[in-house]
């Protein structure tokens, strides 16, 4: 259980997560991630890092009881420090990375599959953010990234998913297969970038990141400044107390009612 890391080829490198039973992270789990993914990127052995996970899903997001079970805002701050240091990672790795998603995506997942270069994914994947359930906010940053504006707005609001499928249309997942095939698609695709000279794919992840219109560190702890101020206000707690359940009506809301 935990990050583990591997070379099934020369050139690649394989970020395995693995907490089960949904890869639901703790904080040192999104540490450890960042960690594997960044001293994957410094290796010069490496051209190409591929992320993926064992069990159910890719990722649920943060560890819910970790901070349920925390009586400040310990696991709060640990987890936006946590998740923000892990999406960094992937973003800023010096080599191209590629995500193998394979059934849910939810929460911190979007923030990883997000900030990737490239996503293989199963048929049977899904994406979505159900921050709103869970009482907190965030990774609408890296949802953007993979689906139109409008379309991210409604996904967020509604915490409804949406299929591999649906983003292959949309062109942000590089390729859809069966669930048995993910990690050989995942790999065809990291093979082919790893046949490209070494220097150069770093000067090309380099220079991409260098034109693209979003910060994508900054825009995200924008967002989890909210977050944080939903837990100060006592919303978060309700919401996500109910795990998903709608809250009762906040007292403003009481008051605004004819």
């Amino acid at each position: 259980m935990g990050v583990s890391t591997a070379s099934p080829e020369k050139g690649i490198r394989l970020v395995t997560v693995d907490f089960p039973p949904v890869n639901a992270l703790p904080v040192r789990g999104w540490y450890e991630l960042a960690d594997a993914v960044r001293t994957a990127g410094r290796d010069p052995a490496n051209r190409c890092v591929v992320l993926a996970a064992e069990g159910r899903g890719f990722n649920a997001g943060v560890d819910i009881k970790e901070m349920q079970r925390d009586r400040g805002h310990g696991a709060l701050i640990g987890a936006n420090r946590g998740c923000s240091e892990a999406f960094a990672a992937v973003y800023e790795c010096e080599v191209p990375v590629v995500a193998a998603v394979g059934g849910f995506c939810l929460g911190g997942g979007i923030g990883l599959a997000g900030n990737a270069d490239a996503i293989v994914a199963s048929d049977d994947a899904v994406f979505g953010l159900p921050e709103l359930d869970r009482g907190a906010l965030g990774a609408a940053t890296h949802l953007a990234r993979l689906v139109p504006q409008h379309l991210m707005r409604a996904l967020y609001y509604t915490s409804r998913t949406a299929t591999a499928q649906e983003l292959h249309a949309h062109g942000s997942v590089w390729k859809v297969v069966p669930r048995g095939e993910l990690a050989d698609a995942a790999l065809e695709l990291a093979r082919e970038i790893a046949r490209k000279d070494g220097t150069l794919i770093r000067l090309a992840k380099a220079a991409i990141n260098g034109i693209d219109p979003v910060d994508v560190r900054r825009s995200y702890r924008f967002e989890q400044g909210f977050t944080f101020e939903a837990n100060l206000s006592g919303v978060a707690d309700r919401v996500r107390d109910t795990f998903g359940v709608a809250a009762a009506p906040s007292p403003a809301t009481e008051e605004a009612q004819p």
